[in-house]
C-alpha cells in the first residue's frame, strides 16, 4: 500500500482516538488518559507480538534504544493530551509539527529545508497567536505542545533506529510501549482506578489505545523501514488537515481565519522539504 494512503488511514484512526480521549477529560485527568493509552496499547502489543519469542532481538543496544524510545513516546503522549485539553485538536497537531519540521531541516539538504523553516515558523506564530486569544489555559497548552514537538522530533529519529532493527520494528515498539507504561506508572496509575469499575470507560480507553497507538505506531514502524527521516517528516504533512477534519466533525472545533492560514503554512512547509532525490535511497518495503 502506498505510504501516503497508509498515513491517511493512520491519521484518521489516531485523531478519532484523540477525539474520544477529549470526551473523557471530564472524568479522568488528561495525563491519566494518556498513560492508560500507552499502558493498554503495550498490553495489546505484548499479547499480539509476544516479544520474548524473538530472542535474537534481545541485545543490550537494542533494549537500550527501545527503552529510550518508549520513554520519549510516553512523554510525547502525555504532553499532547495536556495540550489538546486546552487547544483545538487541529491547532495542537499543527503546532506539534515544529518537531518534524526541525527533523526535515536537520537531516535534509538544500534551500528547501531553510525556506520550510521560515514558512513553518510563520504558521506556528499565527497558530500560537490565535491560541493565546482562546482562553487562560492557552499558555499551558502551548508549553505542553512545545514539549510534545520536541518529543516528536526525537520519536522520528529513535523510531527509525528501532524500525530498522534486524527483526523489524514491531517487536521494538512492543518493548518501547511497555517501558514507557512502566516508567510513568508510579505517577499516574492511581488516577486510573475508576476504569476498573466502569466497563464503558474501560472500553473507551481500549478504543483510544488501539486507534491512537497500536494502529498508527504500527503503521509508522512499517513506513520508517522504507523511508529516510526527512521523507517521513514530509509524509506527516498529511496529518494537520486530517486532525482538523476530525476535530471539526467530532468536536465541533471548526478552524477559522488565521487558524486556516497557519494550518496551510505548516503543511506546506513540511511538503516543501520533499525531494525527488530521496526516492532512490529508500529501501524497498519489507517482505
Amino acid at each position: 500500500m502506498p505510504a501516503p494512503l497508509l498515513f491517511v488511514l493512520s491519521g484518521l484512526t489516531q485523531y478519532v482516538g484523540a477525539a474520544v480521549a477529549v470526551d473523557l477529560f471530564g472524568r479522568l485527568a488528561p495525563t491519566t488518559v494518556a498513560w492508560l493509552r500507552v499502558a493498554v496499547a503495550a498490553l495489546v502489543l505484548v499479547a499480539w507480538r509476544r516479544p520474548w519469542r524473538t530472542r535474537s532481538w534481545w541485545t543490550w543496544p537494542a533494549l537500550r534504544t527501545a527503552a529510550v524510545f518508549g520513554v520519549v513516546l510516553a512523554m510525547m503522549n502525555l504532553s499532547f493530551y495536556v495540550a489538546i485539553d486546552a487547544l483545538p485538536l487541529g491547532t495542537a497537531v499543527a503546532l506539534e509539527f515544529a518537531g518534524p519540521v526541525a527533523v526535515a531541516a536537520v537531516t535534509g539538504r538544500g534551500w528547501r529545508e531553510r525556506v520550510a523553516i521560515a514558512i513553518a515558523a510563520l504558521g506556528v506564530v499565527l497558530l500560537a497567536g490565535v491560541s493565546l486569544d482562546a482562553g487562560p489555559d492557552a499558555v499551558r497548552g502551548l508549553v505542553a505542545i512545545a514539549v510534545a514537538a520536541a518529543c516528536w522530533a526525537a520519536y522520528i529519529l529513535l523510531g527509525r533506529r528501532v524500525a530498522t532493527a534486524t527483526t523489524g520494528g514491531l517487536t521494538g515498539l512492543t518493548v518501547a510501549m511497555s517501558v514507557g507504561g512502566l516508567a510513568f506508572a508510579p505517577f499516574f496509575a492511581a488516577g486510573a482506578a475508576p476504569v476498573l469499575h466502569d466497563w464503558q470507560l474501560a472500553l473507551a480507553i481500549l478504543v483510544i489505545a488501539v486507534c491512537s497507538s497500536v494502529v498508527p505506531y504500527g503503521v509508522e514502524q512499517v513506513v520508517l523501514r522504507r523511508v529516510r527521516p526527512a521523507t517521513f517528516a514530509v509524509l506527516l504533512a498529511l496529518l494537520p488537515a486530517t486532525a482538523a477534519v476530525v476535530g471539526a466533525v467530532m468536536l465541533q472545533q471548526v478552524p477559522h481565519g488565521l487558524e486556516v492560514v497557519g494550518l496551510v503554512l505548516v503543511s506546506g512547509a513540511i511538503a516543501l522539504t520533499a525531494r525527488v532525490a530521496d526516492a532512490p535511497e529508500e529501501a524497498p518495503p519489507p517482505a
